[in-house]
């Protein structure tokens, strides 16, 4: 099969390796498109190294065709239409992914939506309900709200009847996040986001989500409600965060959270997803919740596809077509 390769971070070609070999519990998919992530620019970079045993391919998220059924997988069918979580391989022709991982696509959803699904919705779903446990009435922060985990989580924390309030870095974002739902979208570039809370939310948020990481740490602190949750899932400014006040950590009995998704055990992930599936597949059918996407591209595109990643211009998901992939829609 065909998949994409890279030559450190300047180069990326179009390169054959053998179709993987399914377990008994897997299915392999003929993969139709693909989700970026910004983990594929880290692992690609060798900062995030693809955990022991799995694919060295980038690629955490797929959605396609059962090409292939595990010999004791029931669940499913040959041909059916699915997207996925997979620990890597996703960027490549055919990928292999355990079959309760596997989650059914709508109807009507193309396979670039389906790729636009998994990791963005079951990382923000992890994270305000399985750790931060968000209830209906509760205020959430989320910064990054035009990221595609950003944008999920707005759509999820809308959902079960929270007060959303974001952050993003122009205008267009801004715009943006209020078309997905956000109560508030502060521009940072603009008004600071501490002080902003000060008049409108005085008592804080109950929950903060936060990709940036460094200093954004103390900050986050500062607008954290009593017995708070702050869930860290990345450090887009950097991994180190001076002056944290322990004394008003303390105070204020907040509940620091540091997440990961990609090494988690297949158990944990199975249970995930059952989850989600229980709890808003019947949103995605509804299209009461929807995946954003910014923009596809074909694999030869790959290098402008992750340059406009790192340059932070995506709003919502940027998704590569398979252009080996005809199956039918």
């Amino acid at each position: 099969m065909e998949y994409i390769d890279f030559d450190g971070e300047q180069n990326s070609l179009i390169a054959t390796i053998e179709k993987p070999i399914i377990d008994a519990d897997e299915c392999l998919i003929k993969v139709a498109a693909s989700g970026i992530n910004r983990a594929d620019l880290l692992q690609r970079a060798g900062k995030y190294p693809a955990p022991a045993g799995e694919s060295p391919i980038l690629g955490l998220e797929v959605a396609g065709v059962i090409e292939q059924v595990g010999k004791s997988v029931s669940d499913w069918q040959l041909g059916q239409r699915v997207c996925a979580l997979v620990p890597g391989g996703g960027y490549a022709e055919y990928t292999k992914v355990k079959a309760s991982h596997l989650i059914p696509l709508p109807d009507d959803f193309s396979f670039e939506q389906g790729a636009a699904t998994a990791e963005v919705f079951l990382t923000a779903y992890q994270s305000l309900f399985t750790i931060a446990a968000l209830k209906p009435g509760d205020s959430v922060l989320i910064h990054a709200g035009a990221s595609g985990v950003g944008s999920a989580a707005i759509q999820l924390a809308k959902a079960v009847g929270a007060a959303v309030v974001t952050t993003v870095s122009n205008q267009l974002k801004v715009q943006a996040c209020e078309k997905f739902g956000a109560d508030h979208v502060i521009n940072y570039r603009e008004l600071d986001f501490v002080e902003w809370t000060k008049t409108h939310y005085a008592t804080g948020f109950d929950v903060v989500l936060d990709v940036v990481g460094g200093d954004y740490l103390t900050r986050n602190i500062n607008v954290s409600a009593l017995d708070g949750r702050i869930v860290m899932l990345a450090m887009l400014s950097g991994r180190y965060s001076d002056k944290v006040d322990i004394a008003k950590l303390l105070l204020k009995r907040v509940n620091i959270h540091a997440s990961t998704l990609r090494n988690r055990s297949d158990d944990y992930k199975t249970d995930l997803v059952q989850d989600f599936c229980r709890d808003f597949y019947p949103m995605l059918v509804n299209k009461q919740i929807t995946p954003i996407i910014d923009s596809c591209y074909s694999w030869q595109q790959v290098e402008l596809a992750h340059q406009r990643m790192a340059s932070n211009q995506n709003i919502g998901k940027l998704i590569l077509s398979s252009p080996r992939f005809n199956g039918a829609q």
